[in-house]
């Protein structure tokens, strides 16, 4: 890869610093079984008139939201690879509470039975009916009446919530951003006989040795938690972070997880390793070859897509945008490449055609689509 480029790449992420845009931000790239570049520019913390604010490490810690699915999504293919769950399962088949639902129709105000029940398949690529309830209308508001996403309830008491209220869309018929990987969180729960974040550890995050990813930091490690600007520097909206001093009732399997850079990279590269990965006691195998490029294939086809939220140019795995083409998107990337991002100001790519992955680390939410498209432009223009 070329130095000089991805000198400029910090160069990048600096000038953002010093334009109040960002506090800080880790910046990690792997190609051809090397770490390349991990860098950390400005700080921890936006800056204090009380106290010093630590400057940013590579090793900080962040919250690193929606970058949470893949990793469930991975404990999911383990579990399918061992046939204690099946992808066209229905979803009540592991929760009750998912039986018999029905489909809300905003032009009559009426609901209809599902034509077929969704199942653990339309769980992780996003056409399970489901919402993030974001907007106005009937369905979100039953989402906020019952509370959807309250990081109060457990996964089984979300799934007990969610169950009965009625769907934004038939079951396959339409790709929809949606609680579906909360949904499949109490799945695993249900299927390992354990709470979400000891079976990810017990399966995922102690064989790779990610020390530093959980649902919450421990008291002698939160002096390394990245924290974001009160309000964002261009909007002036206030930007909220979920609490993670503490461990949650909601172990969030579509959003909960703190992370490194570095922890974060062992698990991508399991992924471009295609199910093994260095571990801390040797190679670890925790997928098959195969079942990884399942997962991330697209499978979403011609369906049709809601919202903004899946750029142009990409389909949808199991807990992963997968790019379709080289052309048609507005960053580069080749065929087969995926990534996912977090709400907090987080994203990674993966591109096996060019042996690379890229993480991007933040804690700025405003910013997160413009870093979406900026760090790809950053990264491809160093090979």
């Amino acid at each position: 890869m070329n130095p000089t480029a991805l000198a400029r790449l910090r160069s990048v992420l600096q000038t953002h610093v010093d334009q109040g845009l960002l506090p800080g931000a880790v910046a990690l790239v792997h190609h051809q079984g090397h770490t390349v570049l991990h860098t950390a520019v400005g700080h921890q913390r936006p800056p204090s008139a009380e106290s010093a604010v630590p400057a940013m490490a590579p090793d900080t810690v962040f919250r690193i939201y929606s970058m949470t699915k893949p990793i469930a999504s991975l404990v999911a293919m383990m579990l399918m690879e061992e046939g204690r769950l099946l992808l066209s399962h229905p979803v009540s088949h592991y929760l009750p509470a998912f039986a018999g639902q029905r489909v809300y129709d905003e032009t009559t105000g009426t609901t209809a039975p599902v034509q077929r029940e969704a199942t653990v398949h339309d769980l992780l690529r996003h056409t399970a009916g489901l919402s993030y309830a974001w907007e106005a209308g009937t369905v979100p508001d039953a989402y906020r009446t019952a509370r959807i996403g309250s990081r109060r309830h457990s996964n089984t008491e979300l799934a007990a919530a969610l169950g009965p209220l009625p769907l934004v869309h038939q079951p396959g018929t339409r790709w929809e951003y949606s609680r579906a990987t909360d949904v499949l969180g109490a799945v695993l729960e249900i299927i390992e006989g354990e709470s979400l974040g000891a079976l990810l550890q017990r399966r995922v995050f102690g064989p790779l040795g990610m020390h530093d990813t959980g649902f919450a930091v421990p008291a002698a490690q939160q002096h390394r938690l990245a924290e974001a600007f009160e309000r964002d520097p261009q909007t002036g909206l206030g930007m909220p972070l979920i609490d993670v001093t503490a461990p949650p009732a909601f172990e969030s399997a579509g959003g909960g997880l703190v992370s490194t850079a570095s922890d974060y990279a062992r698990f991508l590269q399991l992924m471009l390793g295609r199910g093994t990965a260095p571990g801390p006691d040797g190679p670890v195998r925790l997928l098959g070859r195969t079942t990884v490029d399942f997962m991330t294939a697209d499978h979403l086809g011609s369906l049709p897509v809601a919202g903004d939220i899946l750029p142009t140019g990409y389909g949808f795995g199991l807990g992963v945008a997968v790019r379709t083409a080289k052309g048609q998107a507005t960053r580069p990337g080749s065929a087969g490449h995926y990534s996912w991002s977090g709400l907090g100001g987080t994203f990674f790519f993966v591109d096996p055609a060019e042996d690379l992955f890229a993480i991007l680390l933040t804690q700025a939410p405003g910013q997160l689509r413009y870093l979406c498209e900026l760090y790809p432009a950053l990264v491809y223009a160093a090979l």
